[in-house]
C-alpha cells in the first residue's frame, strides 16, 4: 500500500458516522447493507449516509452493487487488511509491542 492510499483510507474513516457505518458493514460480512439501512442504523438521512458511503468507496474501503432498486454497500475485507497490514508493519515497523496490542486482552 502507498502511503497516499493508507492516508485516503484513514482520512474516509476519521469521523463518527463513518467509523459507525464502517463497524456495521463489518458486522454485516460479504451480504452487506442498503444504503437506506445504513442511514436509519446511523441516525442520518439517506442522502448523507449516501455523502459518508461514497467518500469510503473512493478510498477502496467499500463497495456497492445494485440490487433492483436498492444499492447495497459491503466493507471490502481485503482492503481493510491491508490498511491494518500497513501501518502494523510500515507504520509502526513491526513493533513487538504494537503486535502484542494486536491480541485481544493482551495490550498494555
Amino acid at each position: 500500500m502507498k502511503e497516499a492510499d493508507a492516508l485516503a483510507a484513514l482520512s474516509a474513516i476519521s469521523s463518527a458516522p463513518r467509523l459507525q457505518i464502517l463497524k456495521r458493514l463489518v458486522a454485516a460480512g460479504a451480504a452487506g447493507l442498503t444504503a437506506g439501512d445504513i442511514a436509519a442504523a446511523i441516525g442520518a438521512t439517506p442522502s448523507r449516509a449516501s455523502f459518508h458511503l461514497s467518500t469510503m468507496a473512493e478510498a477502496g474501503l467499500v463497495s456497492a452493487t445494485r440490487q433492483s432498486r436498492q444499492i447495497c454497500y459491503q466493507v471490502d475485507f481485503e482492503a481493510m487488511g491491508t490498511l491494518i497490514r500497513y501501518l502494523l508493519e510500515d507504520c509502526c515497523g513491526n513493533n513487538e509491542t504494537v503486535r502484542q496490542c494486536c491480541q485481544p486482552g493482551s495490550c498494555c
